[in-house]
């Protein structure tokens, strides 16, 4: 099992350029940012869109755009994964991102780990024109685009909410096909579908297990004519302890993301060390 760290980086926690170089020093396999544009100060919507939440940390609308992150952590590292976890695909242009996203794969090496998600935030999603209702639908179709974009040397697009005629757009991912997309999130029988048509892998939340949605992605795969092991299955914000860890990797887990405080530098290498333990003992699980 491969592990990696996530952390939402901003102006008031350790620095990302320095997290990077610390995480590939201490032999972790990836770190992954979150992504919010902005938190509209309504806040209709409770953290995660469950009712009775706690109030949303302000990191929540002080995390630095991942891509610009990612793409100086891609300049001060050679082995280490970037990880988007997760980018709010529904909310972003998908010609842009797709050129990010290209972008910052080619710059890295082939590095690059595309993790989606559907959002929760209504009112966010409404500043950018997201109908909270399409964001599935407009996620599929704007993966479904960039992989396009990514993979042929003319490029179109012609669906419900993404159309562009023929284009040239370069660079092109270093990996071929482009990076894995990994989609967040409980799987419901809609998401399973999405996982089988267009994804690379799935990594929910640690807190809902993710053995008890699998077997509709298998449906979903056979459904399509997919085998369902070319899914990658991994867990965001796994538990730190190694024996869960390894009934996780012996349930076919094969990534573990391990959260970190969002604290001062100080607080965050000691957290580092505290899991780089993990690193060595899981490398065979």
């Amino acid at each position: 099992m491969d592990i990696g760290v996530m952390i939402f980086p901003t102006d008031q926690t350790m620095d990302p350029v320095e997290l990077a170089r610390e995480s590939e020093a201490r032999g972790f396999e990836s770190l992954w940012f979150p992504e919010h544009s902005h938190i509209p100060t309504s806040r209709e919507t409770p953290w995660g869109g469950n009712e009775g939440a706690p109030p949303l940390p302000s990191f929540y609308w002080r995390t630095h755009d991942p891509f610009v992150a990612l793409g100086a952590c891609a300049a001060v590292t050679t082995k280490l994964k970037l990880g988007t976890g997760i980018c709010l695909v529904a909310q972003r242009d998908p010609i842009h991102t797709a050129k990010e996203v290209a972008s910052l794969d080619r710059i890295s090496g082939g590095r690059m780990l595309f993790g989606v998600g559907y959002g929760w935030n209504k009112e966010e999603m409404n500043h950018h024109g997201t109908a909270y209702g399409d964001r599935r639908d407009i996620l599929r179709e704007n993966v479904l685009a960039m992989k396009e974009l990514w993979t042929q040397e003319e490029a179109a697009f012609d669906g419900e909410h993404v159309r562009f005629s023929s284009s040239w757009s370069w660079p092109k991912p270093t990996q071929p096909g482009g990076p894995p997309v990994i989609l967040g999130g409980n799987a419901g029988p809609r998401t399973a579908a999405h996982i089988a048509e267009f994804c690379d892998g799935w990594m929910p939340i640690g807190g809902r297990h993710p053995l008890e949605r699998w077997d509709l992605i298998v449906d979903a795969c056979h459904a399509v004519g997919r085998d369902p092991e070319s899914i990658e299955r991994g867990l965001f914000g796994a538990r730190p302890d190694e024996a869960k860890l390894n009934e996780l990797a012996s349930a076919g887990i094969s990534r573990a993301v391990l959260g970190l405080p969002q604290g001062p530098r100080d607080d965050v290498l000691r957290a580092l060390d505290e899991l780089a333990p993990l690193v060595e003992a899981m490398r065979e699980a």
